[in-house]
């Protein structure tokens, strides 16, 4: 069996002395491993690294097998992150969550395209939070709603209005209103502006979001398989004190 796409590496892992096996994103085959000859090597490694973009030829006896990749740099992203701790959190990140969220073999070409579009979009802003924090959020979110997941923040749960809608529930996933929320304000969490498309980002709407994304991830992603928030995604947190 043989095929072909582009992806983004999220992962590597050396195999044997030579060789690496690399999970990559992909369009068309969603997220796919396979065995590198000779990633390890001086020639390649550089080029297999996490967030750099490459075009792929996949080959297996059998699609359940791991197979064996011949990879081509199309797009090489991970060196513009090394001198930024913040951004290289961000690649990290959504490496990390890309590895423990999704299944294998299932496409989920928005997903592709959104991680584009973040990459894209992280090597050309300033590294304050302010400037990427916004979109991270953006891009778990529709992780959310990729898996089945997402939600409706149109307008309130509790009367309906589209107004002043500054709360989420942790039940329903629905937007709260300031007034319906005020009495359950502890229990509720917060709702960013910009998940609504409000005007200037602060820290305290990126915390307030990653948060948000994280409850929801956590309660619906990745508990109902005993798992946990990667450490790299809680890390981020750390850029933003």
């Amino acid at each position: 069996m043989e095929f072909h796409d582009q992806g983004i590496i999220i992962s590597l892992r050396k195999y044997g002395e030579f060789d690496a096996v690399i999970d990559v994103l992909t369009p068309e085959h969603g997220r796919h491993a396979g065995l590198v000859k000779g990633g390890m090597g001086r020639r390649q490694r550089g080029a297999l690294q996490p967030g750099n973009e490459v075009i792929l030829n996949w080959r297996g006896r059998l699609e359940s097998q791991l197979g064996t990749y011949k990879v081509e740099l199309s797009n090489a992203r991970s060196a513009a992150f090394l001198d930024y701790p913040s951004k290289l959190g961000v690649l990290n990140s959504v490496c990390a969550i890309l590895s423990t969220c999704l299944a294998e073999k299932e496409p989920h070409r928005a997903l592709f395209e959104g991680l584009q579009v973040l990459l894209d979009t992280l090597e050309q802003v300033d590294h304050q939070p302010e400037n990427w924090g916004a979109l991270l959020v953006r891009w778990e979110m529709g992780l959310l709603s990729e898996l089945g997941f997402g939600l409706d923040l149109s307008c309130c749960a509790a009367t309906g209005e589209t107004d002043n809608l500054i709360y989420v529930s942790p039940k329903s996933g629905r937007a709260v209103s300031r007034q319906a929320g005020q009495p359950y304000h502890d229990k509720l969490l917060a709702l960013p502006s910009f998940l609504l498309g409000g005007g200037e980002i602060s820290v305290e709407d990126v915390r307030d979001g990653l948060h948000l994304s994280e409850f929801f991830l956590e309660r619906h992603v990745l508990y109902p398989h005993n798992r946990k928030i990667p450490q790299a995604r809680r890390m981020l947190l750390d850029f933003l004190s």
